[in-house]
């Protein structure tokens, strides 16, 4: 009987941490603190979030909830997968194919790809990746575009980015980094070396 209801916790646990929106109830429990600790957070702000329309239940989102746990230094074992995310945007096969080589040697990472800003977009949005490596020459618009949506949502205040480009203008450098990307590395570039500040960049 112990051991089955030991299955059941863990499956019900495994299902909740699929889920994209949470109750408070069930952000509660992920957190380990009470059901009205979540509700106070929420109603002052401090954990984002909608209600039900026509309702006074509240739901939180997934990354929500992540960004609160990480600032209140509450564990997120449970909801982050060991794996960490990557997209490349890059319309050039031969990079896109070099980085598919790669990650897909190191089982840490999960990895997409995307050949345009417009992708690019969409793919955040989806992905919620963890680490942007970006082309700043795409063949729609420029990484910096990409670089500030990316900023102005809050659901990806954690995703690092990295620039990866031809350009050499100081000024053209410093635009990027002014439009939120974290590090430039001029093309071409040492895929090993590359690949040691992505795991430093993500603290592996």
């Amino acid at each position: 009987m112990a051991a089955n209801r030991s299955n059941h916790a863990n499956g019900e646990e495994t299902a909740l941490a699929a889920k994209q929106i949470f109750t408070t109830g069930e952000a509660a429990g992920l957190c380990k603190i009470s059901q009205q600790t979540i509700i106070r957070c929420f109603d002052r702000g401090r954990l984002n979030g909608f209600r039900v329309p026509g309702s006074r239940f509240r739901r939180i989102p997934r990354e929500e909830l992540i960004r609160f746990m990480r600032e209140n230094d509450i564990p997120t074992d449970t909801l982050e997968p060991s794996q960490k995310r990557v997209l490349v945007v890059d319309d050039d096969d031969m990079i896109i194919d070099l980085f598919r080589e790669v990650f897909a040697a190191d089982n840490r990472f999960d990895l997409k790809t995307a050949t345009t800003g417009y992708d690019a977009g969409v793919m955040t949005e989806q992905f919620h990746p963890q680490l942007l490596i970006l082309d700043y020459m795409l063949p729609d618009i420029n990484g910096n575009v990409v670089c500030r949506t990316v900023r102005r949502n809050s659901l990806l205040a954690h995703t690092k980015i990295i620039v990866v480009s031809g350009v050499v203008n100081q000024d053209e450098i410093e635009a990027m980094l002014d439009a939120g990307a974290d590090v430039f590395v001029k093309k071409p570039f040492n895929i090993e070396k590359l690949m040691g500040r992505v795991t430093q960049m993500l603290a592996m």
